[in-house]
């Protein structure tokens, strides 16, 4: 059995993600990522009406979803996550869309220092 993704809920913990925090763009998914004050890492999946009718949303939904799901384990606990759909994520397969969530997550979640300051 696969273990529960705790997923964001709150209309304000997404606005603060936008707000606050970093993104990484993509032409099949934009990240925002945001550090939290707990120990696990929690998402948040957004889906446009401009992607398509219920079916296909559902589905980048799904695929989303299976992605982070199978990366899960290796990930840095503590991070919130948003996900936005594109409408090029509801035509791929979850393996094609695991590398470029991870590189996403990656840049996001590493800092860079330059000379003693954080960027």
């Amino acid at each position: 059995m696969n273990p529960k993704i705790v997923t964001l809920k709150e209309n304000r913990d997404f606005k603060r993600l936008y707000a606050k925090g970093k993104s990484c763009p993509h032409p099949l998914l934009v990240t925002y990522a945001r550090k939290n004050r707990l120990n696990i890492s929690r998402i948040g999946i957004t889906t446009s009406k401009k992607i398509g009718n219920a079916v296909s949303r559902n589905r980048a939904r799904r695929v989303i979803r299976e992605a982070y799901r199978s990366m899960e384990p290796g990930l840095p606990g503590g991070w919130d996550f948003v996900f936005v759909a594109r409408y090029k994520t509801t035509l791929i397969k979850t393996q094609q869309l695991i590398p470029v969530m991870r590189k996403q997550i990656s840049k996001l979640t590493t800092t860079k220092t330059d000379g003693g300051v954080t960027k």
